[in-house]
C-alpha cells in the first residue's frame, strides 16, 4: 500500500459492517501501522462503532521479527489467531521464512466437546453407523485444517476422537469395555488416516496467477 493511510466506506451504497468483523492488515513499517490504526479508530467513531479493546493489537510479525526481537533481548515473535488457526512466524532449516498455521486449541476443544455429546446420544447404535458418522467428522475436520505444518494437531484430533469413541463404546454395558488394541483396529478401519490435503499457499497462488 501507499504510505498514506486511507480508510473509506461506501456510505452511499448502504454498506454496513457487522459487529464481529475480523480484519488483519500487514504493513512494512511500524509508523504506517500505527497511523492506519489511529485513522481507523477515528473513522469508525464517526459511525458510533469501535474496535474491540481486547482483540485489537499491533504485533511484530514477519521474516525479520525474530532477529529484531532477539537483538532487543525480547522473546519469540507473537502469534495471532484467525479463522480457526494460530499463525506462527517460523524459519526453516534453510533460513526461509514461512507462516505455520496450527489448529486453534479453543476451536478443537469445542469440536471435541460436541463430538462427545453426540457420541453419548449415538452410543447404542451399531458400530458401523457410529463409524460412518465419525469418519465424516474426521474427514470434514481435515478438509479445513489439513494444511501444511498442521499434521501434529490433526493427528491429535483423530486420536482424541478415537479415545472418546472408546469410552462411549465401553459404557454400552458393564462388561463391554473395549480394550485399546481392539479400538485401534476399529478406528483404523473406519476413520480416515491423517494426511495433508491442501497445498502450500504459494503453490495455490502460482496456480491462479502467472
Amino acid at each position: 500500500m501507499s504510505r498514506e493511510a486511507q480508510v473509506r466506506f461506501c456510505e452511499s451504497r448502504g454498506v454496513r459492517i457487522p459487529p464481529a468483523t475480523l480484519l488483519i492488515v500487514g504493513f512494512e513499517y511500524q509508523d504506517d501501522a500505527e497511523r492506519f490504526l489511529g485513522v481507523l479508530r477515528g473513522r469508525l467513531a464517526e459511525f458510533s462503532l469501535e474496535l474491540h479493546p481486547d482483540k485489537t493489537r499491533l504485533i511484530e510479525f514477519g521474516p525479520h521479527a525474530a532477529r529484531l526481537r532477539k537483538a532487543r533481548g525480547e522473546g519469540k515473535p507473537e502469534t495471532f489467531t484467525f479463522l480457526g488457526f494460530r499463525h506462527i512466524a517460523r524459519m526453516s532449516r534453510r533460513g526461509k521464512f514461512w507462516v505455520q498455521r496450527v489448529t486453534d486449541k479453543k476451536k478443537m476443544a469445542a469440536k471435541l466437546k460436541s463430538v462427545k455429546a453426540e457420541l453419548m446420544r449415538k452410543r447404542h447404535l451399531p458400530v458401523p453407523e457410529q463409524g460412518k458418522w465419525l469418519a465424516g467428522v474426521v474427514r470434514g475436520h481435515q478438509a479445513y485444517y489439513a494444511v501444511p505444518g498442521n499434521t501434529k494437531a490433526n493427528n491429535a484430533f483423530r486420536y482424541h476422537v478415537t479415545t472418546l469413541w472408546q469410552r462411549s463404546l465401553s459404557r454400552r454395558s458393564q462388561k463391554g469395555k473395549v480394550e485399546w488394541g481392539r479400538m485401534r483396529r476399529i478406528a483404523g478401519y473406519y476413520l480416515p488416516p491423517t494426511r495433508t490435503r491442501h497445498p502450500w499457499p504459494e503453490v495455490r497462488f502460482a496456480a491462479r496467477y502467472s
